[in-house]
């Protein structure tokens, strides 16, 4: 399949404080009404494009579905932030409408499926969302459970960017070596994949500190009670790397997140979770190399079945 078997819904969401909002519902060509789903979240400066990803599902007898949540992809408004939240609830609102869409079309299981950034989202709602109860299982693939920075940055740093952002909302900073992991997986650069760069610019959005805070005080929650109640598979490389320049690693290596930092909050997200690690997988293990990506595929059906 390419990316032109794959209808888009608009979803028009309530107006925010920046203006009109909306969210785009992707479904595959091939999904077959009856059948169990799978809704896919993005991380952060990403979209929907992993239409490979879809191909497995379908499969296994499953639907596909994807989400880009407001101010991402497809859903990006000219008047907006790319990106840009102030709270990670924000994104309740499509997600719940979603669900119900594919509730309605199917009234079958419902498997969450976020990545990075998505990942933590999907984790608070699974918490606390309207809608979590037609969620039968989480998949989390390198979910931003905790920054990957210095213990001074950590805990000076990231909360100071809620009081920055108080007297200057979109405020940010840059992300020197964020160009080296879109680098690595862009077709244009050293990568495999195709994809938008307006969507999904090879060195990344701004980082706006109010999004930064956002996300602190979403893992704070999780860290400090997560209830979630459906079973939860965590995919992770087995190594992360923080190369300053290009460097092989990147190939075969989380450069994004710490997977021990992966490995220890996720264990506290709910009552049943199993860990995948993914030898030489990198920070989103479906578009590790083909041999590395078919592993975590392989695995992650098998603990669907189970």
């Amino acid at each position: 399949m390419t990316l032109d078997n794959f209808p888009e819904q608009t979803l028009q969401m309530a107006d925010d404080y920046e203006g009109r909002v909306i969210a785009t519902l992707i479904r595959s060509g091939k999904n077959v009404n009856g059948r169990k789903s799978v809704l896919f979240i993005h991380g952060y400066n990403d979209y929907f494009f992993h239409v490979h990803l879809a191909d497995e599902f379908h499969e296994q007898d499953y639907n596909f579905y994807a989400l880009d949540l407001r101010k991402h992809g497809r859903s990006i408004l000219p008047h907006q932030h790319q990106n840009y939240c102030r709270s990670l609830r924000e994104y309740y609102e499509e997600i719940n409408t979603a669900l119900d869409i594919i509730q309605t079309e199917n009234e079958k299981e419902i498997v969450l499926l976020g990545h990075s950034t998505g990942g933590l989202i999907s984790s608070l709602y699974l918490n606390e969302g309207k809608n979590k109860g037609l969620v039968d299982a989480l998949i989390l693939n390198a979910p931003f459970l905790e920054f990957n920075l210095t213990t001074w940055q950590k805990y000076v740093i990231v909360p100071l960017s809620g009081l920055l952002s108080f007297f200057n909302p979109y405020a940010f900073r840059k992300k020197p070596f964020a160009h080296l992991y879109g680098s690595s997986i862009s077709m244009k650069h050293k990568g495999e994949w195709d994809f938008k760069e307006e969507w999904k610019p090879i060195g990344g959005f701004p980082a706006y500190l109010k999004w930064v805070y956002a996300v602190y005080v979403a893992q704070r929650k999780l860290h400090q009670a997560s209830e979630i109640q459906v079973p939860i598979l965590i995919i992770h490389s087995d190594k992360s790397s923080q190369p300053k320049k290009w460097d092989e690693i990147i190939f075969e290596s989380d450069m994004v997140l710490n997977v021990e930092h992966i490995k220890e909050y996720g264990k506290r997200l709910g009552k049943e979770v199993e860990f995948l690690e993914v030898k030489g997988g990198i920070h989103d293990i479906f578009l590790s190399c083909e041999e590395v990506r078919e592993i975590a595929i392989s695995k992650m059906f098998h603990w669907l079945q189970h």
